[in-house]
């Protein structure tokens, strides 16, 4: 069975994706420890992050990289947190998030009533701040 990240990925599911290409997706969470944080997301099916390829680990997180300043830049942040935590859903996937602080990185701060207004407006943020390709 496919897991929930699996199923927005392939658009079986809503999400806002901000990256997407034939290894790795990233899109928004929809319980964000801050404003943009998005996930990254490796299309193979892979628990945890150690059983990635190198090379497909490697391209994670050069994506996580890539959004990572994009974040920097949308939300004028000091920082840009990443982690790899891999509780939530058995699929690998990096945090990346805009950060000011170490309470920043408590995720049971994360906001679970994040409004559909806002998700929508960091997306667009995230996107205005990406390289053109």
């Amino acid at each position: 069975m496919p897991t929930i990240f699996s199923r927005i990925i392939s658009g079986e599911l809503p999400g806002r994706i901000v990256w997407s290409d034939d290894r790795v997706a990233a899109f928004l969470t929809i319980a964000p420890l801050t404003p943009g944080h998005t996930l990254v997301v490796p299309r193979a099916e892979v628990e945890e992050w150690t059983e990635l390829d190198p090379e497909l680990a490697a391209h994670v997180f050069a994506v996580a990289h890539t959004i990572g300043r994009a974040l920097k830049k949308a939300f004028d942040a000091p920082r840009v947190g990443l982690v790899v935590a891999g509780f939530e859903v058995p699929h690998a996937h990096v945090h990346v998030f805009p950060a000011r602080e170490m309470a920043d990185f408590d995720f049971t701060r994360a906001d679970a009533d994040a409004s559909a207004e806002d998700l929508d407006a960091h997306h667009q943020r995230i996107l205005d701040a990406l390289p053109k390709s």
